[in-house]
């Protein structure tokens, strides 16, 4: 069977309507910047409501954008539906700026798993610094599911 090639604009914007697609990721208002296979950069931009009580991002959203880049990164890499099936996240340092950049991708990929990685910057006045770094296991979605 022959793989299907498709242009990198066609698979960032099939990228972006899958995020369009998530409630979520629309009510923060993230963003996919870059997307290619086993690669992933997703923006989350910085408001009031997406902070904790001390003024950072809430390392919730922190999590959520590693945690969605992974699954790109996974997810492209597999070429089919994913899920997370597991993902660990250490914070550096406090999250604040005025937007959240997550860069993922694809470490190793086998034939139903794809162990990936994420650094999550923020950036602040056009410099970016890194606030978390993260690891995950994206697996295959079950056709039985």
């Amino acid at each position: 069977m022959a793989e299907v090639t498709v242009s990198p604009e066609a698979f960032l914007a099939m990228g972006r309507e899958v995020l369009a697609a998530q409630p979520f990721s629309r009510l923060i208002r993230a963003e996919l910047a870059a997307f290619s296979r086993g690669r992933c950069e997703l923006h989350v931009p910085v408001s009031e409501s997406v902070k904790q009580q001390h003024g950072f991002v809430h390392g919730g959203v922190v999590s959520y954008a590693a945690d969605n880049a992974l699954t790109y990164a996974g997810g492209s890499a597999l070429g089919m539906p994913v899920v997370t099936a597991e993902f660990k996240i250490n914070y550096l340092r406090p999250a604040i700026g005025d937007r959240l950049i997550a860069r993922a991708e694809a470490v190793h990929t086998g034939k139903t798993q794809s162990v990936c990685r994420c650094d999550v910057f923020i950036l602040k006045d056009g410099e970016e610094k890194l606030c978390a770094v993260a690891q995950g296991t994206i697996a295959a979605l079950s056709p039985k599911t």
